[in-house]
């Protein structure tokens, strides 16, 4: 018997749309869950989503790519790969795989939010095939770094991160629940798969692949690609999605729903993938620096895609093109002074050389961020390790729930873009932080971050060593310098700082 191609079943075979008997349209569909714009039935009929694929041919990719990537880490697992490793290049994998892998199981309830309320045929179909990627995608990263946690604790974190009180994995799970578990289908569409998906897993995945690759860890190269081929699909989702409510005349609020994700995302890459290019990938392995993946990803592919759809560039992005300049050098140089906080240890990334190629890709580098490790450097030569550690907590943003930081040196510029709230006032990183704290403020003030619960009395003793504590950091799990300073040494000569 002839088979028909599918482009004669598919439409036919998707389009699960009908008039209820039972209940009513609205109770099917509640606003709440489903579409907050509002969109008549009949407009989103109209979802054509670009990538089709029936749950035969998906299986079979699947499979494959499963069997590609455990075959790899199988055969290279006698390689004893890790036991040879850059310890910066660990602390990326014990840094992506805390931050990264449980996350992917909050992504698939928000493709099942997607699945279940999607007022479109397609949007439901390909939501379907994304809770499973998610699954997949949890489960291989929790399965990955598995059999490290007997030669390193710190790899447990890849389980333990999203459960923990760690500064941390609060502000990761505070963005995701905003723009994946928070919402209506339609809102997750835009937020998730358009403003995440379609941007920055682009850098977390493609740009650390490339890295891996040249580092020589094939293993997590191969898993981090497979996994990308698989956002790559569903993060077609919220396209189709947009173009629906442009054309019926919800671009302003569409908008405003990629602006506020857009720039929550671009915050935790500034902690997460930054610091991972620029400081802990070993030197000679750097491909490109995190400012040039940035701009060609985002800057470059995104800008595009999101003025070919018939949006405009978030009204901040003056601030987001200065921001890959700088954000992340002063979040990698937190994260660094408060290592005792954080699963993984930090690689400064400040030897000489490595100050050089940050000079040469970040002009003006020695003179700003390099001026703090002029004084950490100087502290360690003369037995002051403890001036390089933390004696307390740092001021936060209430938005982001990451640190306040800014530019040091002739260009300091640290301002607290604060908000007075219903009796309270909230700090701020940034005027985009404030801004989107103001679109809703009600979402978002109830939220206590570490500062707040440390203020609160929730942390006892009140101090750093009831802070590990409370954020589940055993002595064993805290972060230090990944290379004992041995990098420091690099200054010859001992009575003179790096210049």
């Amino acid at each position: 018997m002839a088979l028909l191609n599918r482009s004669d079943w598919y439409d036919i075979a998707r389009d699960t749309n009908w008039t209820p008997k039972y209940v009513t349209e609205e109770e099917l569909f509640p606003k709440e869950m489903s579409d907050c714009f509002d969109v008549p039935r009949e407009k989103w009929e109209t979802y054509d989503e670009p990538y089709k694929t029936s749950y035969r041919e998906y299986v079979k990719v699947q499979r494959e790519k499963d069997a590609g990537a455990y075959s790899v880490k199988a055969a290279l697992g006698r390689m004893k790969f890790l036991d040879s490793a850059d310890p910066g290049w660990k602390s990326i994998l014990k840094l992506h795989y805390g931050g990264i892998a449980l996350q992917e199981y909050a992504a698939g309830m928000a493709e099942a939010t997607m699945a279940r309320f999607g007022r479109a045929p397609g949007m439901r179909n390909m939501a379907t095939f994304g809770l499973l990627d998610e699954t997949r995608h949890g489960q291989i990263q929790l399965y990955f770094p598995h059999e490290y946690v007997s030669k390193d604790r710190q790899f447990d974190w890849a389980h333990k991160a999203m459960h923990s009180n760690d500064w941390a994995a609060i502000a990761t799970r505070h963005a995701f629940a905003d723009i994946m578990s928070g919402r209506d289908a339609t809102s997750v569409a835009l937020m998730l798969t358009f403003a995440f998906e379609t941007a920055f897993t682009n850098m977390q995945f493609l740009g650390l692949a490339a890295d891996a690759a040249e580092v020589g860890d094939v293993t997590f190269s191969n898993l981090i690609s497979s996994i990308q081929t698989d956002e790559a699909r569903h993060a077609q989702i919220g396209t189709p999605a947009l173009k629906i409510l442009i054309e019926n005349g919800h671009k302003e609020k569409a908008q405003k729903l990629v602006d506020i994700a857009f720039w929550r995302n671009w915050r935790l890459f500034a902690v997460v993938t930054g610091p991972s290019m620029d400081y802990y990938t070993p030197l000679a392995k750097r491909e490109k620096s995190f400012k040039e993946f940035m701009v060609e990803w985002i800057v470059g592919q995104f800008e595009r895609n999101i003025l070919d759809i018939g949006l405009d560039v978030p009204w901040y992005w003056d601030t987001f093109l200065e921001d890959l300049n700088t954000t992340h050098h002063g979040m990698h140089l937190g994260v660094w002074y408060w290592r005792p906080t954080v699963w993984w240890d930090p690689a400064a990334g400040a030897s000489p050389d490595e100050r050089d190629w940050l000079e040469e890709k970040y002009p003006g580098w020695n003179d700003t961020y390099g001026k703090c490790w002029d004084v950490i450097i100087d502290n360690i030569k003369n037995g002051r390790e403890d001036l390089t550690l933390p004696e307390t907590l740092p001021i936060v943003c209430n938005m982001n729930h990451l640190p306040i930081v800014g530019v040091p040196g002739k260009k300091w510029d640290v301002r607290d873009h604060y908000l007075d709230y219903k009796g309270r006032r909230y700090h701020f990183g940034s005027k985009v932080d404030r801004w989107v704290f103001e679109q809703d403020p009600d979402r978002y003030a109830g939220h206590q971050g570490l500062i707040d619960r440390f203020l609160a009395g929730k942390i006892q003793p009140a101090n750093l060593e009831g802070a590990l504590k409370y954020m589940g950091l055993q002595p064993e799990d805290c972060g230090k310098d990944a290379h004992d300073y041995a990098w420091v040494w690099n200054y010859n000569k001992p009575d003179k700082v790096a210049v």
